[in-house]
């Protein structure tokens, strides 16, 4: 009776040999095996071979015929492709297994790791936010890892555009975590290939689904799951009222973690989910500081950066597990993204396609279907407005090193037009700042400027501030 009191499941000694371990993968592979119904096996079995051995019988009690566990051979080939990626099986019940990950009700059996299994035990805290993020947006998820990092919690986030993005490369030298929808060897979205392979030299890596898995609509709120399961709190910076980003704030009360979002313009749809968050009881956060107020100091402290690497550029080099040399966030990592995004899944890739970028530089990177990109989102009132941005007060005009021309009839620069808008917002924002954001020569950006203002899309305010019109 009591057992029925508790979704959770009582410790399940962890496989120390490979044949434990291949027997494992082939429990948590077969079809129809999610991870409560695995959890449910070993309660009822204590041992991996007992329960693939009683799996028929399940099955066919439950009406299912001709049912198949899964095949050794099919196991062996997703061990095999981990070894020569350089990942790490990690099993529930291993001591390097998250132990915030281990508490919550079914947690996943195994997880595949690449990178420095150390950050796995620290105190943890995820940012997460819109992929089409506006300029204030990425700017307060970066202050807000780089707060968070120094004061020694690592971050948590999932590897998507936008927000995600900006607080990964933030949080590079204090120590960062990123957990992929589909498999820990495919990189999704290929943007984030340089920042995928900084995290898997200086941070970790993070799949609950199979070696070479491509990233399917599915498997997004699992892996969101994941997410606010690892940290002590789940940080919204920027969320439609829609928006995929909330069902990681819904997991993160369902699992008593705190729930903290950063305000937006009202105006602003990026941050309409943010704003209902907050009236709903989430903490209001303009800053680190209100962070590491609601939660104190972590328990478990990541490691610290030295000034120096955050300035300091290399090339990333495969992963090694633990010890790494000092992170230092590679140039590639650190430009600024531009364009729309989307959590639309892509295609899955040919069969025998490329290997792990970690262990040789060739890995097959997934390319979304042409027909799966969202349409971008309506533009009325884009552009967040959070607490702790810059100041808003007037500012210079930016210095222009030659005068620009708008030639009547020249081409428009679609791809740069939608990322200036994507980072504009209600707020006003400086035009200077927005070309750093969109890491594009002056010369280049404000000829679009131009000719967004002409077409009555964005506008000019004293001290040479922008903002969607």
């Amino acid at each position: 009776m009591a057992k029925d009191l508790f979704s959770s499941h009582p410790p399940i000694t962890p496989p120390t040999t490979e044949e434990g371990r291949l027997s494992w993968l082939r429990l948590i592979r077969s079809p129809r095996v999610g991870a409560s119904t695995f959890h449910r096996l070993m309660d009822d079995h204590r041992c991996a071979d007992a329960a693939l051995d009683a799996l028929i019988d399940v099955a066919r009690a439950a009406g299912v015929r001709g049912y198949r566990p899964c095949p050794a051979e099919r196991a062996e080939s997703e061990l095999d492709a981990a070894r020569r990626c350089g990942a790490r099986m990690l099993c529930h019940g291993d001591p390097d297994y998250p132990e915030a990950l281990a508490a919550i009700p079914d947690p996943p059996p195994v997880l595949w790791l690449l990178g420095d299994p150390a950050l796995l035990g620290c105190d943890s805290v995820a940012l997460v936010g819109a992929r089409n993020a506006s300029s204030l947006g990425v700017r307060m998820a970066r202050r807000l890892a780089e707060g968070l990092g120094h004061a020694g919690f690592s971050v948590v986030s999932g590897l998507a555009r936008g927000v995600d993005a900006a607080a990964h490369k933030a949080a590079l030298p204090t120590g960062t975590v990123a957990v992929m929808a589909g498999g820990v060897d495919r990189i999704y979205p290929t943007e984030n290939t340089a920042l995928y392979q900084a995290i898997a030299e200086t941070g970790a890596l993070l799949s609950e689904q199979p070696m070479g898995m491509a990233p399917q609509a599915r498997h997004f709120p699992r892996r969101n799951r994941i997410v606010a399961g690892l940290a002590r709190a789940v940080v919204v910076v920027e969320a439609a009222e829609k928006s995929g980003t909330l069902i990681t704030a819904a997991d993160a009360l369902d699992l008593g973690r705190e729930v903290m979002a950063v305000p937006g313009h009202p105006a602003d749809g990026r941050a309409a989910g943010c704003n209902r968050l907050i009236r709903e009881g989430a903490t209001l956060i303009r800053g680190a500081e209100d962070v590491l107020t609601a939660l104190g100091p972590p328990a478990r402290a990541a490691r610290r950066a030295d000034p120096a690497d955050a300035v300091t550029h290399r090339s990333p080099t495969a992963p090694g597990g633990a010890g790494h040399a000092a992170p230092r966030l590679t140039e590639a990592a650190s430009r600024p993204v531009t364009g729309a995004a989307t959590d639309t899944p892509p295609t899955p890739p040919r069969a025998g396609e490329g290997a792990c970028p970690a262990a040789s530089r060739r890995c097959t990177t997934v390319t979304p279907s042409p027909n799966g990109a969202a349409a971008r989102p309506a533009r009325s009132g884009d552009g967040p407005a959070p607490a702790g941005a810059e100041s808003q007060g007037p500012r210079p005009a930016p210095a222009v090193a030659a005068p620009v021309q708008v030639v009547a009839g020249s081409a428009p620069d679609a791809a740069l037009r939608d990322g200036i808008l994507d980072r504009l917002g209600p707020s006003p924002l400086a035009e200077d700042q927005l070309i750093r954001d969109l890491a594009q020569p002056a010369a280049r950006v404000l000829p679009e400027l131009v000719a967004l203002e002409l077409d009555g899309r964005i506008l000019r305010h004293p001290g040479g501030l922008l903002s969607l019109a």
